[in-house]
């Protein structure tokens, strides 16, 4: 990465949909593919017998030796050999997000596999890496010697020291990104891998104790990342955002605590914002906390977790364009926030307004901005547009993925495509051998970087492709973790479910949602076409009086198709998330119309009673 970036700005989140189809115009499937196909570019370390990139080469074999610790693994950031932990740990954080929403429609697509891969290569690296409860390794190689040399990784002779935050030199934006990954990643593994899961949320809990315990900010420790990824927003936001995740994790009712009481003095519910990506995460933890609100899960932090979400709101406003404050778009409408590496900030927002769309249509609401009321399609259309724009859909009819379409850059700012493959010619280049003979030519590169993300285009949609054009024509892993999901949103379509609800991530085999836990039958309501099944998820108590969250699975026991369904529902004294009110009575959520046989949808409410009384009025069997 040749880079030192990033401005802080003021205004919140992001932008999503919910449409229960897929969409035409570009093969999203193809993208998402190559998308995947891209991280295995930027592996480092022993590569595994299925490694389908088949040019790249075990490199970094030797990383942490000298430190007396294994580094060896991880990705390489970008376009040069250095392995850079934040940006690492968001990558990661961001692809387990992806997977978490929108892992049944990779399943369908046959990615969900090779997308778990690509997580577990970075948590099996970040296992490593933290050795001990208070010591994180954060860099190996520094940015001054690798960027000295222009060499493929396989042959790499500079500096591989590896850098470290502990007690005496701590990092707590560093240390809070990587419990945020682990976290999140343990959802992502979960189901087929439990004891993996667990291996992964024990490091999450000690790096967010190590970040909350000794705070500060780590380019302060490890002072060679300041040049290029420097915590320009501090720490506050990646404590929060390690909260956020560890509470998705566990429901450990402490996080949720954590995200109440410090929403206000950490920044929470005070920063606006009008970006997102590997150094200011409020926006990322503003959509989570309005996602647990509108779970029903805030408790008696409701008033601070609304002051989250306006937040979040004020973010996916700016980039419709339709709030107090907007994006900066280029004439052919694409998010501008800086010269260098801009398409980082187009997908990580463009993800979060795909899954805030979701949410909003799973909670069957729409969003206030500035110029008025704002549907959840839209937010998933502006999403859309702006993949569309990455894909070909730009005034240069230029495809900034690499290998995609038939327009897209062919001299990327990248050290090991760019070079000949060791495997075609294994005579080594040098440090500044490479320069001269490789870097300089004005040819195609001999490796197509197939899926990556390059910079893109300046503020008027203008683009050179030249190897030495590191702002526009450089790649990185966390310009391509975030479209993960959206890709698969949009290609999948609606996973037909309550986004809203606790996801499971299957097996990478299974086609469908993990079951949901055996509940107990309501009363009254097996009538032999349709079961319905309730349960009570969680408790809470707030002003002297207790509430209680209910998850209701309705099944469809029939060989046939239900349609037309309603239900009555009694004695219910609360809000309630899944279904839509008809007359006095409940149908099909606004996303779905009809259950075909053997499947199940799920809704929830929430009141301070005991369970509310559903049962089946009438339905339609076709």
């Amino acid at each position: 990465m040749e880079k030192h970036f990033k401005l802080i700005s003021m205004a919140p989140l992001f932008l999503l949909l919910c449409f229960p189809f897929a969409f035409a115009g570009h093969d999203y499937g193809q993208a998402l593919s190559k998308s995947i196909l891209f991280f295995e570019a930027q592996r480092s370390g022993y590569l595994p017998h299925n490694q389908r990139v088949t040019w790249r080469a075990n490199s970094g074999l030797n990383d942490g030796k000298s430190s007396g610790v294994d580094l060896v693994g991880g990705y390489y950031d970008a376009g040069d050999n250095v392995k850079f932990g934040l940006p690492m740990a968001f990558t990661i954080t961001m692809m387990s997000w992806s997977i978490i929403e929108y892992g049944k429609q990779m399943a369908a697509s046959g990615e969900l596999s090779h997308a778990m891969a690509a997580v577990k290569w970075g948590t099996d690296y970040f296992i490593k890496a933290h050795p001990e409860p208070y010591v994180l390794y954060g860099e190996v190689g520094d940015g001054n010697s690798d960027h000295y040399c222009w060499q493929r990784p396989e042959d790499m002779t500079t500096d591989r020291r590896a850098y470290k935050i502990d007690t005496s030199n701590p990092g707590s934006d560093l240390a809070g990104e990587t419990a945020a990954a682990m976290a999140a990643a343990s959802i992502v593994f979960r189901r087929s891998n439990p004891a993996y899961a667990n291996e992964l949320l024990a490091h999450a809990h000690q790096l967010f104790d190590f970040a909350d315990k000794y705070r500060g900010k780590y380019d302060s420790s490890i002072t060679v990342a300041q040049k290029y990824y420097r915590s320009i927003s501090g720490y506050n936001d990646e404590l929060l955002w390690a909260a956020a995740w560890l509470y998705q994790a566990t429901n450990n009712q402490y996080y949720l605590n954590y995200l109440g009481n410090n929403g206000d003095s950490m920044g929470g519910t005070g920063w606006g914002m009008t970006e997102f990506g590997w150094d200011v995460k409020y926006a990322g933890v503003q959509t989570l906390v309005a996602m647990f609100l509108m779970q029903g899960k805030a408790g008696h932090h409701a008033p601070v977790f609304e002051r989250y979400q306006q937040k979040a709101e004020y973010f996916m406003c700016s980039c419709l364009g339709k709030g107090t404050r907007n994006v900066q778009k280029t004439p052919g409408g694409l998010i501008f926030r800086q010269r260098w590496n801009n398409m980082q900030f187009v997908t990580s927002a463009s993800f979060l307004a795909t899954v805030y769309s979701d949410y909003l249509a799973s909670a069957g609401r729409s969003m206030t901005c500035a110029s008025g009321n704002v549907a959840p399609s839209e937010l998933l259309s502006f999403a859309q547009s702006q993949v569309d724009y990455i894909l070909g859909d730009n005034p240069r009819a230029t495809s900034y993925m690499v290998g995609y379409g038939n327009n897209y850059p062919r001299q990327v700012h990248h050290r090991a495509s760019s070079i000949v493959s060791i495997k075609v010619n294994p005579t080594f280049v040098s440090c500044r051998g490479g320069y001269a003979t490789w870097f300089s030519k004005k040819a195609s590169d001999p490796n197509v970087l197939i899926g990556a993300i390059v910079g893109g285009p300046d503020a008027y949609d203008n683009f050179a492709d030249e190897r030495d054009n590191y702002e526009q024509t450089e790649p990185a892993t966390y310009n391509n973790a975030p479209i993960l999901g959206i890709l698969a949103r949009l290609n999948g379509g609606h996973g037909g479910y309550n986004q809203l609800l606790p996801v499971v991530v299957a097996g990478p085999t299974q086609q469908k949602p993990a079951p949901q836990p055996k509940a107990t039958p309501a009363p009254a309501s097996t009538s032999a076409p349709i079961s319905i099944e309730q349960k009570m998820t969680t408790s809470w108590n707030a002003k002297g009086k207790t509430y209680y969250r209910y998850s209701i699975t309705v099944t469809n026991k029939s060989a046939k198709t239900l349609t037309d369904l309603k239900l009555s529902i009694s004695k219910l004294y609360g809000p309630m998330w899944g279904l839509t009110k008809s007359g006095d009575s409940y149908a099909f959520p606004s996303w779905l119309n009809s259950l075909p046989a053997g499947k199940s949808l799920e809704f929830v409410y929430i009141h301070s009673a005991s369970a509310a009384d559903v049962s089946v009025s009438s339905y339609t069997l076709a």
